[in-house]
């Protein structure tokens, strides 16, 4: 057998067998998400964690040097020998995948989360507007114990730093509750690629390989503050997007902070008004004129600043990372963000905020 196809066909095998193996949820959740990957990454985040700059935003950006310098070598026999280099490229990708499968994206496979916390997956129409006054009310309160008056916008006192730090409290009150979402053994850090991120249309991500959480620092500080959050979750081993959006809220709300709740409230608020648009166009009119005027200049901060930088970069990147998701187990793409919803919904029709 050529040597060459060794590698392209392990991806081959590797796609096959993830299929399989999300049969077995349970068995994900038993030997890899509580087994293997809370050792790994313990070791990840121990070893990584008090190096201040990202280290895999610089293994990234080493390995895109080697890319593209392998790339341009071939350059000239690409034509002639395009076989032999196709399938050398598709060896890398059967790498990459398997060391991105092996070191976090099982995580993917394993029980959802609303099997664990025994609730429902979907909700009415009913179910949501209730659910977005409850949000109003709170975040309207928390808004006036922050802010002098009602038409105040809110400024996050803290310096990254210390959000990253405080960000911790907020999960060791939620692994009270859920022992299974206990975070220990800090690693997260502002990206070192945060300007590519913004036009990418990103907040952050979770780098698999080094399990670093890296925060885009240009991002308004009240989003730094629930991405901080989210990315932690993907740390623990939640693989989701919509689930890493739902504890994320979580460990705001439950931190001891009231920037942090206030974040963490008014995030999920934007959010439900944006799935109550989605039931009906126009509903959200009237609940809108119930929140401060404070609270919808946040809104409109987040706005700005993505559009401001919005360019075909995001279009492309987006597509790409839509397809992506869905490759990997999460069929609803990009639209698994908002998801959460389902989540908090559902969460909430038993207790109170």
């Amino acid at each position: 057998m050529n040597r060459k196809l060794i590698l392209p066909l392990f991806l081959l095998v590797q796609l096959i067998g993830l299929r399989i193996l999300s049969l077995f949820p349970e068995t994900v959740e038993r030997f890899y998400s509580n087994g293997f990957y809370p050792i790994l990454s313990k070791i990840s985040r121990i070893t990584l964690g008090n190096i201040s700059f990202s280290v895999g935003d610089v293994i990234y950006g080493i390995a895109l040097f080697f890319l593209l310098k392998w790339f341009w070598k071939q350059r000239k026999t690409w034509k002639s020998e395009w076989k032999s280099n196709f399938l050398t490229l598709i060896g890398y990708v059967s790498i990459f995948y398997f060391l991105f499968n092996v070191l976090w994206a099982l995580n993917y496979l394993r029980i959802p989360m609303y099997q664990k916390l025994n609730i429902e997956r979907e909700y009415s129409q009913k179910d949501l507007l209730l659910f977005t006054k409850q949000l109003i009310v709170k975040t309207n309160a928390l808004h006036s114990q922050l802010a002098k008056n009602d038409s105040v916008k809110i400024v996050i006192p803290y310096t990254q730093e210390q959000i990253f730090e405080k960000a911790q409290n907020g999960y060791d009150e939620l692994a009270k509750i859920y022992p299974y979402l206990t975070y220990r053994d800090h690693s997260v850090k502002p990206s070192l690629i945060s300007l590519p991120l913004t036009y990418m249309g990103f907040g952050g991500y979770l780098n698999p390989f080094t399990n670093e959480a890296q925060v885009n620092d240009r991002v308004p500080k009240h989003n730094f503050v629930v991405t901080t959050a989210h990315e932690m979750s993907h740390q623990i081993g939640i693989g989701s997007e919509s689930e890493a959006n739902f504890v994320g809220f979580m460990a705001t709300i439950y931190n001891d902070d009231l920037y942090f709740n206030y974040c963490g409230y008014s995030y999920a608020l934007r959010y439900c008004l944006g799935n109550m648009e989605n039931f009906q166009e126009g509903s959200t009119k009237e609940l809108i004129s119930e929140i401060h005027p404070g609270i919808l200049k946040d809104f409109e901060e987040t706005q700005q600043f993505w559009d401001s930088h919005q360019t075909f970069i995001d279009v492309v990147f987006h597509s790409f990372y839509d397809k992506f998701l869905k490759i990997n187990q999460q069929k609803d793409g990009l639209e698994s963000y908002s998801k959460f919803v389902d989540l908090m919904v559902n969460y909430y029709k038993t207790k109170k905020l």
